[in-house]
């Protein structure tokens, strides 16, 4: 038993340092063969930033543990809003302009009911997960463009704001080829000790994907959510969160399903899924407010009743488990 737990925590923990490492390293070689700053961040960061939840659910796949691939993306996605967001406004509010509002949030709340309607058949096959990693391909062209236009964009801005310092090439193939190492070896790590801990408890890989694994690959998302939300960064807090839940909706699941296609559990659709569609919708309700000529926020008493709706949906999945 101990052996299982130290692998998760053990992982976990070199799993957010490589990834971190890897980041850097691909975006500063990327940096010195010339491609723009715009293209680095969505294509390096943008994965980067995910690619604990990636990593993992990939791994997941191939060893034929579907329950932990699409639990470790959608658990993501729920801590993403309840947990990371509802802490941060709770910490510091948080405000939402109102180009978030009119863009992203509509984005990410047709990308969350279109996944669901692919899973409705309980499958995730061949061509869900196609229709998936077009959808994340046409996302990334859209806001290629808008950062090229300067339209102001929460998305754009996180991503180039989020493209690290240049350092030195042989310091970044370092950080290159010693960050995906450590990454995909913390990820299988991780993913044995999730899987040990599952059938020690007699639970399925599910819940474990959902709980422990959903948040400790979220880490990442809620140091810089927090961080951002101190220095004022508010486009970035709540950009970082809506990026990460777009990510991990089109790519960690599409890419799991592309290796391996899977049946989903029916309590995927009909828990899981619906708490994540509600927590989305909630959030463009709670950032609308409702309120004329001001700018939307998620404030502190909203931050709490997100916090509260995790502690009884992550309550609920301890005592079905």
């Amino acid at each position: 038993m101990l052996l299982p737990i130290l692998a998760v925590v053990g992982g976990l923990i070199v799993l957010v340092i490589s990834s971190d490492r890897f980041v850097d390293g691909a975006a500063a070689t990327a940096r010195f063969f010339g491609m723009p700053s715009l293209l680095i961040g969505m294509v390096i960061v943008g994965f980067g930033t995910s690619a604990p939840e990636l990593v993992v659910s990939m791994l997941a796949a191939m060893d034929g543990n579907p329950g932990l691939a699409i639990g470790n993306a959608y658990g993501s996605n729920i801590a993403n809003i309840a947990l990371i967001l509802g802490l941060t406004a709770l910490l510091n509010p948080v405000q939402v302009s109102s180009k978030i509002l009119r863009k992203e949030l509509p984005i990410l709340t047709f990308v969350t009911l279109f996944s669901g309607f692919l899973l409705l058949d309980l499958e995730l096959s061949l061509f869900d997960a196609a229709l998936l990693l077009l959808l994340l391909a046409l996302l990334m062209i859209w806001t290629f463009f808008n950062g090229l236009k300067k339209e102001p964009d929460a998305l754009a801005d996180d991503i180039e704001r989020a493209v690290p310092k240049p350092i030195s090439l042989r310091r970044a193939m370092l950080y290159l080829v010693f960050g995906l190492l450590f990454l995909i070896l913390s990820s299988r790590l991780l993913v044995w000790g999730a899987v040990e801990i599952a059938q020690i408890f007699g639970v399925s890989d599910l819940i474990i994907g959902l709980t422990i694994v959903a948040v400790g690959t979220s880490l990442p998302e809620l140091a810089s959510s927090i961080l951002a939300a101190k220095k004022g960064e508010h486009d970035i807090a709540i950009g970082n969160v809506i990026g990460s839940n777009l990510f991990n909706t089109t790519a960690v699941v599409g890419v799991a399903g592309a290796i391996k296609p899977f049946t989903v559990d029916s309590l995927v659709l009909s828990r899981d899924m619906v708490v994540m569609t509600i927590l989305t919708i909630s959030l463009f309700i709670i950032g609308y407010g409702f309120r004329k000529n001001r700018q939307g926020r998620v404030n502190r008493f909203e931050g709490a009743g997100l916090l509260i709706m995790y502690a009884i949906y992550t309550t609920v999945l301890i005592f079905t488990a």
